[in-house]
């Protein structure tokens, strides 16, 4: 298990782990102690429309170091991996030292390993893979994948397989093709602190049944009645767990509690995604086990 006291000052540090694992804490704590500025690497707090939902860094986090790549894209833009590897690149090369925070893992993947250079998906065909998912499911467009592809993709995640399915459709190569021509990274493992929240599954759905009641305290109903006139559940920042569910409350269809109840149970779900891409995309990162609260 990492040793905090051991951390060299002058490496990068990256901190992925579950939603509600206490990353930032950590991320801040670093911060504090060493210098540096904290970067985001998740896929939905970089959106301006959610703070409180998305577990944001608060205002008062946010004053003590600085904070880079939170909330800085309108909510109706699209966003990638591809976008965000082109807004990490320049802070990596003139900024000071990045302790990078987040749990997207193909954040940090692409990071440490390379990203393909793969073309935008045009919009009449995001549009009609959008179509597909809403009336189908994403099973479907699963089936149609190259072999390759779909040995890779994580079957359970619809974003991912929607992904691969619009790359297939609109350059006619898979998904795999693609990444077979990955350049180098920008940082390599070797040249990093990764550290990888180790938790206690137990422990964590606590953390995450406490966590959405704390947002609904903090506002999370009120963000929700903000974005409720031009809700579109297509949207990448509509993805935020919490937001469908209350969003159909606001308009009569579910109570209040069974909105919470199906937001915690959706954030567990995801959290044991992200736990299963962690076991299997990052076995050599450091792991740390945050004090038992």
């Amino acid at each position: 298990m990492l040793d905090l006291q051991t951390i060299p000052s002058d490496l990068p540090v990256l901190i992925a782990g579950p939603t509600a694992s206490g990353k930032s804490a950590l991320a801040l704590r670093i911060a504090r102690e060493q210098g540096g500025v904290i970067i985001n690497a998740d896929a939905i707090q970089v959106y301006d429309n959610w703070r409180t939902l998305t577990a944001r860094p608060s205002p008062q986090d946010e004053s003590q170091v600085p904070h880079l790549l939170y909330g800085h894209v309108p909510g109706d833009a699209a966003y990638s991996v591809g976008h965000w590897l082109r807004e990490v690149a320049p802070l990596l090369r003139d900024g000071p030292r990045p302790i990078i925070v987040g749990g997207t893992g193909l954040y940090f993947t692409a990071l440490t390993e390379g990203l393909a250079e793969i073309p935008a998906t045009p919009p009449a065909i995001r549009a009609e893979a959008d179509a597909r998912i809403l009336a189908e499911g994403h099973a479907p467009l699963l089936a149609e994948l190259d072999e390759a592809t779909r040995a890779r993709v994580d079957p359970l995640n619809p974003m991912r397989v929607q992904r691969a399915w619009e790359v297939l459709r609109s350059t006619g190569r898979g998904l795999a093709a693609w990444q077979a021509e990955t350049p180098t990274p920008y940082l390599r493992n070797t040249d990093v602190i990764p550290i990888l929240f180790d938790v206690d599954k137990d422990w964590l759905n606590a953390r995450i049944s406490r966590r959405f009641d704390q947002m609904l305290d903090q506002g999370a109903l009120d963000e929700a009645r903000a974005n409720l006139p031009d809700w579109d559940p297509a949207r990448l920042s509509s993805k935020a767990i919490g937001a469908p569910e209350l969003i159909a409350h606001l308009r009569g269809e579910i109570s209040l509690e069974t909105a919470r109840e199906t937001a915690t149970i959706a954030t567990r779900q995801f959290a044991k995604r992200q736990r299963t891409w962690f076991r299997s995309k990052m076995r050599s990162w450091q792991k740390f086990q945050p004090e038992i609260s």
